[in-house]
């Protein structure tokens, strides 16, 4: 089955360099807080400019997806904030939920997914999926991670390369400008680093705690793997939207929590241990709820 190749061939790479970084994390000491760092103020925004730059997507479903990919995450958004407040969750679990559940890996995996399931015309239309969540997890994510005031997250929010490096890269793609002297190569260069840098970064933070699995990673996991694309099943369907917009957006609705969430908890949030376990057992357990998703969409 070719969509079960994409995923073994996604995520045990993936595997492979988070184990390389916790037993490197167990056998030398290592200053994580310099490596995130380099990779969020330098590596992850040269990726950031360099997928939005590069990104090829059609301009067909391009509305359905972006109303179907908003109604889904203000859906989630209010679940798991009204959940928080029903079971009484501390203000810090319930925000660190929402991260785990609203930032999804709709780019390595997602991409890889949807184009073996559903071929280059789903992976055009999983580009726009790819890039709003971009906007999402970089444009608003670290000020929401962060916490205080629309105005002093906002402040925050530009003051952090994240958010131009995204803004750069979808001016320049928009505009059609070819940069000079091959810039886009030595950007593109930095970029592929962002990626097995944030993995061994993630596999050193799990190689220095005890790993302890319990209802916070299986809930997050849940909301990620299950709640997320049943959401967006429902808002498909609620939308009336095409057969292969619908598929695109359940599909990238249902890929387990991005390392960036670890990335930007660790740098501005409180609870990266937490996040980091619900990265690893939510890549796990995609595994078992992938397959179920491409059946309920139709590809077999």
């Amino acid at each position: 089955m070719p969509h079960m190749q994409a995923l073994l061939n996604t995520v045990v790479p993936v595997a492979l360099v988070v184990l390389s970084g916790y037993l490197l994390g167990k056998r030398l000491p290592m200053d994580l807080t310099t490596l995130s760092r380099l990779t969020l103020y330098l590596l992850v925004p040269a990726l950031i400019f360099d997928s939005m730059y590069r990104a090829e997507y059609s301009r067909e479903g391009i509305v359905g997806l972006a109303l179907g990919f908003a109604l889904t995450y203000l859906l989630l958004f209010l679940l798991v904030w009204g959940a928080g407040r029903l079971f009484g969750l501390s203000q810090g679990t319930a925000k660190t939920l929402l991260i785990c559940g609203l930032f999804p890996n709709s780019g390595n995996m997602g991409l890889s997914l949807v184009y073996f399931a559903l071929g280059e015309e789903g992976l055009r239309r999983a580009v726009v999926y790819f890039i709003l969540s971009s906007v999402l997890m970089f444009g608003l994510g670290p000020a929401f991670i962060r916490g205080g005031g629309l105005w002093e997250g906002l402040r925050f929010t530009l003051r952090l390369p994240l958010f131009y490096a995204l803004l750069l890269g979808l001016l320049l793609k928009a505009l059609g400008v070819v940069l000079p002297f091959r810039l886009d190569e030595g950007v593109r260069l930095m970029g592929q680093a962002a990626i097995p840098v944030l993995l061994l970064t993630l596999g050193m933070q799990m190689g220095k705690t005890r790993f302890a699995l319990g209802a916070f990673e299986g809930a997050a996991s849940a909301l990620r793997l299950l709640l997320s694309p049943l959401l967006a099943y429902g808002v498909g369907l609620l939308l009336s939207l095409p057969r292969l917009e619908h598929q695109v957006l359940v599909l990238q609705s249902a890929t387990p929590i991005a390392v960036n969430a670890f990335l930007l908890t660790k740098e501005f949030g409180h609870d990266a241990i937490r996040v980091a376990r619900s990265v690893v057992v939510s890549t796990a357990l995609a595994f078992l709820t992938l397959p179920l998703v491409l059946y309920l969409i139709g590809v077999r």
